[in-house]
């Protein structure tokens, strides 16, 4: 790249888990240097945070439509916005960069409904802007791996997927998880789902990134277990892809034990591909003769597709701040080169709007077929 591109936040606030964790991920490999930001409802939280930062005062706004305007005016401003607030203000804040010119990166879920991610998609596409959703586990290199072994055929056809994410983190009918769950469990501020959306559009990515599915259709029952809760927190799919395969989604938030065990089992006509993301340096690879490999990140085996985004030796761990690192490596050259005029579809190698929309369709979809009984609704 020619020069350090700049970056807006929205949401990230102090004490806020995820804004940290984006900032962290931008600045692992240097691409991108945070310039602005709208952090919190609290001028004064923002203020604080910005000078925290070494932010110019006059670039920690009151409010995300103001930085929007502002930004968009300065010959300095800001390449591309993050988007890290709670569910139902994402179409909004996401609207307003886009209609400022500025390319966004929003965490998932896009929005509440997929009619609001179409209407940003078409937005997006008019103004000619580049827009990632960030789900943060296809940045993993082993699941690039696995979408390049599955795309050559090594497994042949897939025909039936067992894909799970369990947490054990709002257990309790007493707890919702302090500042990061409390949100996520209020229907006002995370929608009509939580569980779901939070952790359960993952599952889905996942599987559709990994083996390049596309759900049929599909059944799901949607529960809402612990004592006192308003919306989901245990969610059993079953999904029937194009052309044939099966798939059962599973996602929990009172599973005890489990913190983010988000697992794919992907069984094909010629072999199994097992990965967890809790142990995401290594894949299995298991033959028709049943021999079963263990391939890890970091030597030959990996394709050089997804080997290009390790940064350290095998054996020297790297998690899910590098995955979500490697999301932002991919967009940002990609805005690089949309400036430069070099940009071509085919470099896009993150989760783009249509990833977000298809999550939207997937979690409304559920909803309908829980609502009318657990029964079988088409996409």
């Amino acid at each position: 790249m020619s020069r350090t591109l700049t970056y807006g936040m929205v949401g990230g606030g102090p004490g806020a888990f995820i804004g940290e964790a984006h900032r962290k991920a931008i600045a692992l490999d240097g691409s991108a240097r945070l310039a602005a930001g709208c952090f919190s409802r609290s001028p004064e939280k923002t203020r604080a945070l910005g000078e925290e930062l070494g932010l110019d005062p006059e670039r920690c706004y009151a409010d995300y439509r103001e930085m929007a305007r502002a930004e968009a005016q300065r010959e300095d401003g800001i390449d591309f916005v993050v988007v890290v607030t709670p569910n139902v203000t994402h179409y909004e804040i996401c609207k307003a960069f886009l209609e400022a010119g500025i390319h966004v990166s929003c965490d998932k879920p896009l929005a509440t409904d997929s009619a609001q991610g179409e209407e940003l998609k078409q937005l997006a596409q008019e103004k000619g802007l580049l827009f990632m959703v960030t789900y943060t586990y296809t940045g993993h290199v082993t699941a690039k791996y696995i979408r390049d072994l599955i795309r050559a055929g090594e497994i042949g056809a897939v025909r039936t997927v067992m894909a799970e994410y369990p947490q054990g983190w709002l257990y309790s009918e007493d707890d919702c998880g302090g500042k990061q769950g409390a949100w996520r469990c209020d229907p006002a501020q995370s929608g009509r789902v939580n569980c779901l959306g939070d952790i359960g559009t993952h599952v889905e990515n996942a599987v559709a990134t990994m083996t390049g599915l596309k759900i049929k259709r599909l059944l799901a029952k949607m529960d809402v277990v612990v004592p006192g809760r308003k919306l989901d927190d245990n969610d059993q799919v079953l999904v029937e892809y194009e052309g044939g395969a099966t798939g059962i989604n599973w996602s929990c938030q009172f599973a005890i034990g489990c913190d983010n065990s988000l697992r794919l089992r992907i069984y094909g006509s010629k072999g199994t591909i097992l990965w967890d993301q809790e142990r995401c340096e290594e894949i299995t690879l298991i033959r028709e003769d049943g021999a079963a490999r263990t391939i890890k990140r970091g030597y030959k085996a990996v394709t050089p597709a997804a080997a290009k985004y390790g940064r350290l030796p095998a054996g020297h761990t790297e998690g899910w701040l590098e995955a979500m690192g490697n999301l932002y490596d991919s967009f940002t050259q990609c805005v690089a080169a949309k400036q430069a005029g070099t940009f071509t579809e085919d470099m896009i190698d993150y989760p783009t709007i249509d990833a977000g929309i298809q999550g939207l369709k997937y979690v409304e979809a559920c909803l309908e077929s829980n609502e009318k009984g657990n029964v079988w609704v088409t996409l």
